[in-house]
């Protein structure tokens, strides 16, 4: 369970709040005027999410230089919709699964 705290309970004690977080790695939500405003969360769970964060951005790095190789490699020739590629995909499926038979 999330465990919530006023800005001014949170200055108060921020030693508290410090061990707390720590201790039980939960993030602790600081609230102004009743609003959640920041949350007070370990470096170890901060580390966490900002190798998560990069893993995302590694994979859209691979994806813009996918793209790039692609735009290369094919000049000036456009590729095809994916709709007519899966359905070429399809086609070529059914042909060899009748095939088996």
């Amino acid at each position: 369970m999330e465990r919530t705290m006023s800005a001014t309970d949170v200055r108060i004690r921020f030693g508290e709040v410090m061990r707390w977080v720590v201790e039980r790695r939960k993030p602790i939500i600081v609230e102004r005027g009743g609003k959640p405003h920041v949350v007070v969360l370990s470096v170890e769970e901060y580390e966490r999410l900002r190798a998560g964060q990069r893993e995302r951005d590694d994979w859209r790095d691979l994806v813009r230089q996918a793209r790039e190789q692609m735009r290369i490699e094919l000049g000036e020739r456009v590729l095809p919709p994916p709709e007519e590629i899966i359905r070429q995909m399809r086609e070529e499926r059914d042909a060899q699964l009748l095939a088996l038979r």
